[in-house]
């Protein structure tokens, strides 16, 4: 049997048995992942040995269709799994995370897309959600031209989902489209260089003039009504799950795995110092230490329980026909924004405790930190925005965005 790192039975030789199984590779590849964190910040983007392990473990098979080999990981299982990752490395998760989900939407596609982008059941797929390209229809499809920024893990894919705006004609309002484009035909931009998430590789994809055929591309708007044009995934209860949905489970995990990294280390931190200019010659004693790490770890234990809470309604609702009401859709993604905000309110908590020799980037604390603050950040996950969109549906107003 082939070995990657760590001796880990490639996935392609050894598929797990369980959503449990792949939990434990995972584990056992978190000393890797963490070794390279520095490193990953460094080069502004996740180190080709993590890719490599990330991939033979499996990680990337979890949304790929079981027809091409993948695993249709359940959803608390991805959780579990995109948390452990992120509690490793932050940037490392959060590529995880987002590849995970562009896979998952890859197999909403027409199935003859899905035939070609699923070639390999180890595939990489990235993807972004910001319409900055441009589609032009012609025979066959469109010619996508534009630049889409923040392109998670563009880098180490295979595919790449590209968001372009497309002229519905008649004066009505222009078509969102995915299109699915192999990353050799795209161009990418050495422009990220950020503070926080910085080994992610977010860099910006060029399409110049790219030709896709009709059947690699998503139209967006029936996608957010419910429906999608892969027949054979269709009848699926795993495809079922609403894709925004989805984004705000793993989204969580992207938030949990730092703030309970944080926690660890912090844990470990106060028996190793003292308070310097204080009498305590152990942090630990100290009691302004046991208000900080049990406030820290209430709000680490809160943001798990939301995430457990909607992560079990979304998989409820899976092929039970029952559709989600405007007041659940807003209420899961306000708890995505409350999840990321308990994590980073834990993790600043954690690192205003933890001493001026935390700042040394070879400690773990700061980077989760800055990784908590940029997540917070996203538009998708802002506490503020979507407490907001909550906030209106429940005075009885509509949403104010087709994103739910």
């Amino acid at each position: 049997m082939r070995t990657g790192p760590g001796g880990l039975p490639l996935a392609g030789s050894s598929a797990p048995h369980s959503d449990t199984e792949l939990l434990e590779r995972v584990r056992k590849l978190q000393p890797l992942i963490r070794s390279h964190a520095l490193r990953a910040e460094q080069e502004r983007r996740v180190t080709g040995e993590v890719v490599a392990a990330l991939t033979e473990a499996g990680v990337h098979r979890m949304n790929v269709p079981r027809r091409y080999g993948g695993y249709q990981t359940s959803l608390r299982g991805q959780v579990d799994v995109l948390s452990e990752v992120s509690a490793a490395c932050g940037s490392a998760g959060f590529m995880a995370l987002i590849q995970a989900g562009c896979a998952f939407i890859a197999a909403l596609f027409p199935d003859e897309a899905q035939d070609e982008i699923f070639a390999s059941p180890d595939v990489r797929v990235s993807g972004t959600l910001i319409p900055n390209a441009k589609a032009r229809r012609v025979d066959g499809g469109y010619v996508v031209d534009g630049t889409s920024p923040f392109a998670t893990g563009c880098q180490d894919a295979d595919w790449h989902l590209l968001t372009a705006v497309a002229d519905s004609g008649a004066g009505r309002p222009p078509d969102l489209l995915w299109t699915a484009i192999p990353m050799t035909d795209l161009d990418v931009l050495d422009d990220w260089d950020a503070s926080g998430l910085a080994g992610s590789g977010s860099n910006s994809v060029v399409a110049r003039d790219v030709h896709v055929p009709a059947h690699r591309v998503l139209p967006l708007g029936p996608l957010l009504g419910g429906t999608f044009p892969s027949r054979r995934n269709s009848a699926d209860p795993f495809y079922a799950m609403p894709v925004l949905l989805m984004f705000c489970a793993w989204t969580a995990a992207g938030a949990l795995g730092p703030a309970r990294a944080a926690l660890a280390e912090f844990g470990e931190r106060i028996h190793q110092r003292g308070i310097t200019y204080t009498f305590y010659e152990r942090q630990y004693e100290a009691p302004v230490t046991h208000l900080q790490i049990a406030e820290a770890a209430m709000k680490v234990s809160c943001a798990e329980l939301l995430t457990a809470d909607f992560v079990a309604l979304i998989e409820s609702r899976a092929g039970a026909g029952m559709p989600y009401t405007p007041e659940e859709r807003a209420r899961i993604r306000a708890r995505c924004g409350y999840v990321a905000r308990l994590c980073k309110e834990a993790a600043d908590l954690i690192g205003s405790a933890s001493g001026a020799s935390s700042l040394r980037r070879e400690v773990p604390v700061q980077r989760a930190v800055r990784d908590l603050n940029a997540l917070n950040l996203h538009s998708f996950v802002n506490p503020a925005a979507n407490l907001e969109l909550y906030g209106r549906v429940l005075s009885g107003l509509e949403a104010g965005t087709p994103f739910l």
